[in-house]
């Protein structure tokens, strides 16, 4: 990776980790309905695998998919208008923070049940083989749904299968608020378990953006050649608790420090200033990234709450239960 390409991931991470921000902020203020699940500190895993993929690759992520929709494409002010509400959000005012999804860059939607959105990705894994496309598809999910028999049931057919679909497990070491490794069985809850149902499993640092996109592209080089699926368990920790009301005390204060000083920006900065990049064209990026997220803000505050209306538009439905049989 160049130093351009490199600079282009820091101000990409950077863009995710102020609107993060940003929607804790709003979230204090009243203006973010229901709750939030904020990716902070795991920008490094979005933004490093989607530079990876094809623009075309299929990506599913869970509730805590707002990094995942924004390295897809969805700007800052989509996603906060979305948070709040609002008719000019990412789904008009329809998913929230939970459903964050921008079908036109086939990120096929954020998904609150654990585990859920793993068996689609392989149905669409298999839609593009059956298709023969050369498509990708992508799970993301965390380290608690490895306990889920979703997982398992992904993983085995995929296998049985072969088919072109990498599962990303996004390890930030809480299920909610359970460490993973005391009701775990293994030590890497994805990747050791991958080799039980035939497929390779890697681990990553997940907070290091380069590693984590030579690693993707070589999983997804491996199964557009009809290798079949791989697991790939990204090592990352959360900045904020669980969800917005979670002040996470349980954590350990050394754990805390120890990760936060292992920020994904941070090591993209450290990676820039080894290469030579000047100091000052990095704080640039920052600061087009405070304009950018100020104006998001700005903008959606001021957006108009939707058409009542509207309310059954660009929704599922088809009236009946006759298709069920």
């Amino acid at each position: 990776m160049d130093t351009a390409e490199l600079l282009a991931r820091y101000e990409q991470m950077a863009l995710i980790r102020r609107t993060e921000k940003a929607a804790h902020d709003l979230f204090l203020q009243g203006l973010v309905k229901g709750t939030t699940h904020l990716a902070a500190g795991h920008e490094a895993i979005a933004v490093g695998a989607s530079a990876a993929l094809r623009d075309d690759d299929y990506v599913f992520a869970t509730y805590r998919g707002h990094h995942h929709a924004m390295a897809r494409g969805a700007t800052p002010e989509e996603c906060l208008a979305e948070l709040m509400q609002r008719a000019t959000g990412l789904c008009r005012a329809k998913g929230g923070s939970m459903h964050l999804t921008k079908a036109d860059a086939f990120m096929l939607g954020s998904y609150a049940i654990v585990g859920a959105h793993l068996p689609m990705a392989v149905g669409a894994a298999w839609s593009a083989k059956l298709r023969g496309t050369g498509q990708l598809a992508v799970a993301f999910f965390g380290d608690g749904a490895t306990n889920i028999g979703a997982f398992h049931e992904a993983l085995n057919l995929a296998a049985v299968w072969k088919l072109p679909v990498l599962f990303v497990c996004e390890n930030n070491l809480y299920m909610e608020y359970t460490p993973i490794a005391d009701v775990t069985a293994v030590a890497r809850p994805a990747a050791d378990r991958a080799p039980a149902y035939g497929i390779p499993g890697e681990v990553v640092d997940g907070n290091d953006v380069v590693s984590v996109q030579e690693a993707v592209a070589r999983l997804a080089g491996r199964a557009r050649a009809g290798d079949g699926p791989a697991v790939l368990e990204a090592e990352t920790y959360r900045h904020f608790g669980h969800s917005r009301t979670d002040p996470a005390t349980y954590r350990p204060a050394e754990e805390v420090e120890r990760w936060l000083k292992h920020d994904p920006l941070d090591i993209a900065r450290g990676r820039l200033v080894e290469a030579g990049v000047p100091e000052e064209t990095v704080t640039a990026a920052d600061e087009r990234v405070q304009a950018v997220v100020r104006q998001a803000i700005d903008a959606a505050k001021n957006a108009p709450a939707p058409d009542p209306r509207e309310a059954f538009t660009d929704v599922w439905a088809d009236g009946g239960a006759a298709w069920r049989t």
